[in-house]
């Protein structure tokens, strides 16, 4: 990224920022109408809804330094709304409760906030909702900390998801390594031969979802013979590498070839794709020819893995 790109970005996350403080009334005197600074109301949240007692954690959540955070607490325990007091079991700890005024404060804030949220989703449609959800999920996976509970499925395809790996196919693979649209009509063939001449007997597919949301896929079809399984597009959504779903996917496609009958299973590859060559060599799959050629609008080295057992 060359220095005009950075000052570009830099621009268009500023924007969306005073948008956005705009629309949700940060700037205003008071937060969702009420004598509460966005500071103040977070520090009565996070003891009401989300159970914090102690002014390590607190600041540790909100990323407060320590003299800000006594100056805060102690505007609000001047207030009524909450009490310090060292703990019971270690005296160097400082916990906090809030007091009915505070308890009363925050469901007054929260109240006020789902009005306030639920008039703004009313502006706009139930397919623009979700689209404006589904981008702040977005958001919160690129620059939040990562969900470790997040639920984790592998489904067959349903329709609409053929078009989906087609599409995302297409655009990582041009986002990461350049290629050009032939990669995307290669991938768009190997579905529809896929949907149109499936035996169920012997192909299968998956799509992994990480909490309702497609993340990635991966294909089992028929191979060189009767007795070799191939496996095709294997493909993890950047925001949802880490997790092990190409793992994943890799060993589901494998236990269905083994449950089906084949003895071995092949793939092809291209020497740049890295992660999921250690995938493969992590699987079992050795690495049995390799030729240069020019494909996608690139020069590669296409590779032959193949696993038997």
């Amino acid at each position: 990224m060359n220095d005009q790109q950075l000052l570009d970005r830099v621009a268009r996350v500023r924007a969306f920022n005073r948008l956005y403080t705009g629309v949700i009334g940060v700037l205003d005197e008071g937060l969702v109408g009420t004598e509460y600074s966005l500071s103040e109301a977070r520090v009565l949240y996070e003891l009401e809804q989300q159970g914090v007692t102690e002014v390590t954690e607190l600041r540790r959540r909100l990323a407060l330094d320590a003299g800000y955070a006594s100056r805060l607490l102690g505007k609000l325990e001047q207030r009524g709304l909450l009490v310090r007091e060292r703990s019971g079991s270690d005296a160097r700890r400082q916990v906090i409760r809030l007091t009915d005024a505070g308890r009363a404060a925050q469901h007054s804030l929260e109240q006020r906030t789902v009005e306030q949220i639920g008039e703004l989703l009313g502006r706009f449609t139930d397919e623009d909702q979700h689209r404006l959800l589904k981008s702040m999920q977005a958001i919160g996976e690129v620059v939040g900390e990562r969900n470790s509970d997040a639920t984790i499925v592998l489904r067959p395809p349903r329709p609409g998801d053929f078009g989906w790996v087609v599409q995302r196919n297409g655009a990582v693979y041009a986002q990461e390594y350049g290629w050009d649209a032939t990669y995307e009509a290669l991938v768009a063939r190997i579905v529809a031969d896929y949907v149109e001449h499936q035996v169920p007997a012997k192909e299968a597919a998956w799509i992994a979802e990480v909490d309702g949301e497609r993340a990635g896929c991966v294909f089992c079809v028929r191979g060189s013979d009767e007795h070799t399984a191939k496996l095709r597009l294997l493909l993890v959504e950047p925001a949802a590498r880490g997790r092990g779903l190409g793992k994943r996917l890799v060993a589901e496609c494998v236990a269905f070839a083994k449950a089906h009958g084949y003895r071995a299973m092949e793939l092809w590859t291209n020497d740049v794709l890295t992660a999921a060559r250690v995938i493969y060599a992590k699987a079992g799959f050795r690495l049995v020819a390799s030729e240069p050629h020019h494909s996608f609008g690139a020069d590669l080295v296409g590779e032959t893995w193949r696993l038997e057992w």
